[in-house]
């Protein structure tokens, strides 16, 4: 049987109504009206299940169309929730390396300060033994020792 629509089914279920009407205002004359009653009951109940099926079917399509965006936004949310966490991970790599870049360049600049010390001592010795004047210091750099 094909699908009917909506209209037809309730069109099919007034046609089945009048026809278990007339079977029944003709019942003194008529042998076979128990099982023309049955058949009409029974295709009204087959109709009654076809429509009730329908909204069964059209209720969870309606409710999946409803459900659907916010599944979305759990789905955005929790790929959010990742991708913040690769990120926080990142920045704690990050800070982890220039911590330790920066107290290399901390080792570095002491080395370099230690190197201009030494670089210094003999210069300076051969300018006390000439017999110039000390340069006074400049404050930018660090000393070894000081």
């Amino acid at each position: 049987m094909p699908e009917l629509s909506g209209r037809e089914l309730l069109h099919e279920w007034q046609k089945l109504m009048e026809s278990v009407f007339a079977s029944a205002a003709s019942l003194a004359g008529r042998s076979q009206l128990p099982r023309q009653l049955q058949d009409a009951m029974e295709r009204q109940l087959e109709l009654l299940a076809e429509i009730l099926e329908r909204e069964r079917g059209l209720q969870r399509e309606v409710a999946g169309l409803v459900v659907a965006p916010v599944d979305a936004v759990f789905d955005l949310l929790e790929q959010s929730g990742t991708t913040l966490r690769r990120q926080a991970e990142t920045l704690e790599a990050a800070g982890r390396a220039l911590e330790e870049t920066a107290s290399l360049m901390k080792d570095q600049a002491e080395l370099f300060a230690q190197t201009i010390g030494t670089l210094r001592q003999p210069h300076e010795l051969a300018r006390a033994a000439a017999g110039l004047e000390r340069r006074p210091e400049k404050g930018g750099g660090r000393r070894s020792g000081d």
